[in-house]
C-alpha cells in the first residue's frame, strides 16, 4: 500500500512540475498562480519527498533498513514543503489548509514507524 502512496506522490508531483497554462484552465482544482509563485527550490523539495517515500516503499518490500533514512528523508521533505505554505499564507481553504497536509504528515510518521518496528522485529536487515 506504501509503494502506491509513493507511486501517487510522484504522479502528483510530475503533474505538478509539469503544469502549463493550457493544462492549468481545465480543472478548477488548478491554481495557475499558486503554480507559478512556488519558487524552484519548492520543487526540488518536493521530488526529494516523493522519491524518498517511493524509494523507502522499495527498500521495505526489498527488507533493507535503507527504508529507515528514506523515510525520514520524506517527512523532513514534507515538513519544509508544508512549512513554506503555511508560513507564506499560499495555502487556502479548510480541507487544503488542514485536513490534506496532516494526512500526509500523518502517512510519513507511520512511515518511520512501520519501518522502525520492522528493523526491530527483524523484518528488515
Amino acid at each position: 500500500m506504501l509503494l502506491l502512496w509513493g507511486l501517487l506522490g510522484c504522479l502528483l508531483f510530475y503533474a505538478h512540475a509539469t503544469l502549463s497554462p493550457q493544462r492549468a484552465i481545465e480543472p478548477a482544482l488548478w491554481n495557475w498562480e499558486y503554480y507559478q509563485a512556488v519558487p524552484r527550490w519548492f520543487l526540488v523539495d518536493y521530488a526529494i519527498g516523493v522519491g524518498a517515500s517511493l524509494l523507502g516503499s522499495l527498500a521495505m518490500l526489498r527488507r533493507s533498513r535503507k527504508a529507515n533514512i528514506l523515510y525520514v528523508v520524506s517527512l523532513a521533505a514534507v515538513i519544509v514543503q508544508f512549512g513554506y505554505l503555511f508560513a507564506t499564507g499560499m495555502v487556502s481553504g479548510p480541507i487544503q489548509a488542514f485536513v490534506i497536509p496532516v494526512f500526509i504528515l500523518g502517512v510519513a510518521i507511520f512511515q518511520i514507524w512501520l519501518a522502525g518496528m520492522a528493523t526491530r522485529r527483524g523484518w528488515i536487515r
